[in-house]
C-alpha cells in the first residue's frame, strides 16, 4: 500500500545540505516526520552551477564587498526543483519579522519553499521574478538562512495535528492572544526557600485564570511595549 502523503512539506535550496535535517530530527519534529506527519527535502544549489567550479555567486555591480548569490543558478534549482503552487520563501534579515500570525499562515500551506541564503544575499532580479516572500528571524545577522529556515521549519510543525499532544498548549502559550505566557511552575513547592505563588496551590480555577492572565499582561507590558501597545489596542471594550 502506498505510503500517505505528509500533511506538510518543506523543500529547502542550500550551499550546505549537510545542515539538514540537524535539530530537525530530534525531539517533536523529529518524531514528526518519522511518523509521516511533515516531509522536507534538502537541494543542494551547487548542483544547479554551469561550470566545472561549480560556482554560484559573483562580485556586486556597482562594487563593495562581498559576494553574491547568482539569478541564473538559484532559478535553474527552483525551475528543476521548487513546487509552483508552493510559495517561495528567501531567509533574509531584511524580510519581514516571523511571528506567531505568520507561522500559522505558513503551517496552513501544503508546501513551503525556504531559499537559504549567504555572502551578501541574493540578486534581486530572482527574488522578483519568482516573487519571494522575504522572511527575517529578527535583527541581527545570520552566516547564512538555514538556522532561520530551521527555526521557521520547528515553528510550523509544532502546530500541525498530531505533533503536540494537548491542543490547550497551543492555545495558551507565548504570542497567542497578543501577549507573551505566564509563569509556571512545578514540584518540588519549595525550592531554596522560593515558594509557588498560593494562588496555584487554590484549586479555585478561575482565581488560577485570572492569576495567569495578569501575570501575561504584566510580564508583555515590562518586556514587550511594542505588543503590549497592540495589545492594548486590540482588546474588546468593557475586558
Amino acid at each position: 500500500m502506498a505510503k500517505a502523503a505528509p500533511l506538510w512539506q518543506a523543500k529547502v535550496f542550500t550551499l550546505y545540505p549537510e545542515m539538514f535535517p540537524g535539530a530537525l530530527d530530534l525531539s517533536l519534529p523529529g518524531k514528526a516526520r518519522r511518523a509521516g506527519i511533515w516531509g522536507l527535502e534538502v537541494v543542494d544549489i551547487r548542483h544547479f552551477a554551469r561550470d566545472k567550479h561549480r560556482t554560484v555567486d559573483d562580485t556586486p555591480f556597482g562594487g563593495g564587498a562581498g559576494m553574491v548569490l547568482r539569478p541564473d543558478v538559484i532559478d535553474a534549482a527552483l525551475e528543476a526543483e521548487a513546487n509552483p503552487q508552493a510559495p517561495v520563501l528567501y531567509l533574509s534579515p531584511r524580510g519581514r519579522p516571523l511571528d506567531q500570525p505568520c507561522v500559522r499562515r505558513l503551517a496552513s500551506e501544503k508546501e513551503v519553499t525556504l531559499l537559504c541564503g549567504h555572502f551578501e544575499g541574493v540578486d534581486e532580479r530572482v527574488l522578483e521574478a519568482w516573487n519571494m516572500e522575504e522572511i527575517s528571524l529578527g535583527d541581527f545577522v545570520l552566516s547564512g538562512g538555514e538556522p532561520a529556515a530551521s527555526a521557521l521549519i520547528d515553528a510550523c510543525v509544532r502546530l500541525l495535528p498530531g505533533v503536540i499532544g494537548s491542543q490547550d498548549a497551543l492555545v495558551e502559550e507565548s504570542f497567542e492572544g497578543g501577549l507573551l505566557e505566564y509563569p509556571h511552575y512545578t514540584r518540588p513547592q519549595n525550592w531554596k526557600g522560593r515558594e509557588v505563588p498560593e494562588v496555584l496551590l487554590s484549586g479555585h480555577h478561575g482565581k488560577i485564570r485570572d492569576w495567569r492572565l495578569a501575570m501575561a499582561e504584566e510580564i508583555t507590558r515590562k518586556r514587550r511595549p511594542d505588543l503590549w501597545a497592540r495589545y492594548v489596542r486590540e482588546k474588546p471594550e468593557g475586558e
